[in-house]
């Protein structure tokens, strides 16, 4: 075991425990984020009413159902944002950290820390803002959430802002920048829309919780990247 943790872990089986406890920490706290999101359910939907009547105000509808019964009309495009929304925030979020950190490690510490980063502020939101999505506000939403295990690992009054959003850029931009093929980059620099499209069309997130989504991936980013620039900056004058 030793042997194999020295081929293939970059930094061999007590780094990789040490960043296994992080993940599930986060975890930890993110299921008391939840609970203390629920204890007020009035004040989410509350929220949510607030959200619907900003986006009739400032675009007069709201694009959001339009997307669903787009989607709704064809089966595979239906199928394929279902998965999407499940699939983001745990498989390819979880497959794209494994590989940066087992083959492109140098950026592994600013991604595992812009995700972290972007999630904690996601959950202050959800603590102090909680926020019912489009499918449980009554006004036209399908909601298509019945799996017993799914409802409870989610936060129902986790809408605003989209942590599906946020972590996709982080996401897409990451591995844009360490995959090598042109048509992975392409692929990965595509990821971020979809995601959002996705989310939008399953009545999951109001484009305006994409937007906050959006803002806060970007600041997380900005805050990492800023701190490990100025510290390369600092170690070449050194």
């Amino acid at each position: 075991m030793t042997a194999v943790g020295q081929r293939i872990l970059p930094r061999g089986w007590s780094d990789l425990g040490r960043q296994l406890a992080i993940w599930f920490g986060f975890a930890l706290l993110y299921q008391v984020a939840r609970g203390a999101a629920d204890r007020d359910p009035a004040k989410a939907f509350a929220n949510g009413r607030h959200v619907v009547a900003f986006e009739q105000r400032f675009a007069s509808r709201l694009y959001e159902l339009t997307f669903q019964n787009f989607v709704d009309q064809r089966h595979l495009l239906q199928t394929a944002v279902s998965w999407t929304y499940w699939l983001s925030e745990f498989a390819v979020l979880g497959l794209a950290i494994l590989f940066v950190y087992l083959r492109r490690h140098d950026a592994f510490l600013g991604f595992r820390n812009s995700i972290l980063l972007a999630n904690m502020i996601g959950l202050v939101g959800y603590v102090f803002v909680p926020t019912a999505p489009p499918r449980l506000l009554g006004i036209g939403f399908a909601d298509q959430h019945r799996d017993g295990l799914v409802n409870l690992a989610a936060n129902p009054y986790a809408a605003m802002p989209s942590l599906h959003a946020a972590d996709a850029l982080i996401v897409g931009v990451v591995m844009a920048m360490v995959c090598r093929r042109a048509w992975a980059k392409l692929l990965w620099a595509a990821w971020p829309a979809w995601v959002w499209f996705a989310v939008m069309a399953t009545g999951n997130h109001f484009w305006l919780d994409c937007v906050a989504g959006f803002a806060v991936g970007v600041l997380a980013m900005t805050a990492v990247y800023n701190a490990q620039i100025r510290r390369a900056f600092a170690a070449r004058r050194a």
